[in-house]
């Protein structure tokens, strides 16, 4: 036996994986030589991707680069259900048009992680809109409302008195037949997934195919300690600049280094238990550490050249508070401009309302001196002048 695959195999089993259902089928077919369809979907409830999800999509290319079959689906139709699976509430329908415009760049970031030229690639519109009510009768014949209500975060509900649609109970058969649909050996999903991944299996058995194997991989804490959420806005994104993926990743708690280490990278597990009992030794600082991470993390989604940029952009801005050297210039093409229109036209707030939100909240400075005045009109006199938005916001004023 090939103990350097054995081995690559071991660590794909449990790196970050909270359960593995059946972990002795799916080892053996892993070492069988057997080429493996193995399916990950995403729904589009938001622009961007971040490193939360990217955890199963790193477990992806792990499987894809021993030669199996990755099969990306980008959730288009139950994307506007909706997963509660993680809810403590219903979560509303979104509408057509907000997921296809929140789906437009997925396929490029999940191309930061996976070979997209060895990606079979999919939006679940191609089955499953074309299912009517005999069919989902049949799909949903296959479960009880019993084991839908057994899961926790329904459970809670039920006790609270929280409204549960009928919609809701939906999703689960929706991704189940996405494994039927395209015939899926393995399927890998959080933790928070599990009545969703063993509903493929269910599927798969009433449709005659061999039920998948099941990969659950732990769900990671955002920058506030809560889970990663691009609804609660503590997430780092896959299509952040080198400069904010990094001041971001500095921003993490300590105690959650080692965690980010083993689900967000690919550094070998002997260094990060090494570096894990070094931290609970005091023998290196959280900060040395955290600036390892925050390398490794803008090293894959962007390049090691970035990354050392990034790296160098945040020890003198940020440690040894100088102005970095390169800022982004803001050109004005008027005599004079108000603060909130710079802020936001220059990408540093999402609309006036945001940009007079930081000026209040004294996040703004002009030259090194904090702006109050949200109404603040900048004229030629502020030519060649430096704001900084923010922790990680600079912007030049060229007129």
């Amino acid at each position: 036996m090939d103990k350097n695959l054995e081995g690559k195999i071991e660590e794909i089993l449990t790196r970050g994986v909270s359960e593995v259902i059946d972990r002795e089928n799916l080892k053996q077919r892993l070492l069988s030589g057997e080429r493996l369809r193995i399916k990950l979907g995403i729904d589009p409830t938001s622009q961007n991707l971040h490193i939360g999800r990217a955890v199963t999509l790193l477990k992806m290319k792990d499987l894809q680069d021993l030669g199996h079959q990755a099969v990306l689906i980008i959730g288009d139709t139950t994307g506007v259900i909706g997963d509660t699976s993680d809810k403590e509430s219903e979560r509303p329908m979104l509408n057509e048009k907000t997921i296809a415009e929140n789906l437009k760049s997925y396929k490029e970031q999940a191309g930061k992680i996976l070979d997209m030229d060895n990606v079979e690639f999919h939006y679940n519109s191609e089955w499953l809109t074309k299912l009517g009510y005999n069919e989902i009768g049949e799909h949903a014949d296959q479960f009880s409302l019993a084991e839908f209500n057994a899961r926790e975060n329904i459970k809670k509900r039920l006790v609270a008195g929280t409204r549960i649609s009928l919609r809701e109970m939906l999703y689960p058969l929706m991704q189940g037949y996405d494994s039927v649909a395209i015939e899926a050996d393995v399927e890998l999903g959080g933790n928070d997934q599990r009545f969703n991944l063993l509903a493929g299996r269910g599927l798969q058995k009433h449709f005659k195919q061999k039920p998948q194997d099941v990969l659950m991989v732990n769900l990671i804490e955002g920058l506030d300690g809560r889970k990663m959420s691009s609804s609660w806005g503590n997430t780092i994104n896959l299509t952040d600049v080198p400069n904010d993926m990094f001041g971001k990743t500095m921003k993490l708690q300590d105690e959650l280094i080692p965690k980010y280490f083993v689900h967000c990278t690919r550094i070998p597990m002997e260094k990060i238990e090494l570096m894990e009992k070094d931290l609970k030794s005091e023998k290196i600082n959280p900060r040395d550490a955290k600036l390892d991470l925050a390398f490794e993390i803008v090293k894959i989604y962007h390049s090691k050249a970035e990354a050392e940029k990034a790296k160098e952009y945040f020890i003198k801005t940020f440690s040894q508070k100088e102005t970095p050297a390169e800022i982004k210039e803001f050109k004005i093409d008027k005599s004079e401009i108000k603060l909130t229109e710079v802020l936001v036209q220059s990408g540093n707030a999402k609309s006036l309302s945001d940009a007079r939100r930081k000026i209040e909240q004294g996040g703004v400075e002009l030259n090194g001196k904090k702006i109050a005045d949200w109404k603040m009109v900048l004229d030629n006199k502020n030519n060649n002048a430096v704001l900084k938005i923010g922790k990680f916001g600079f912007v030049r004023i060229k007129f």
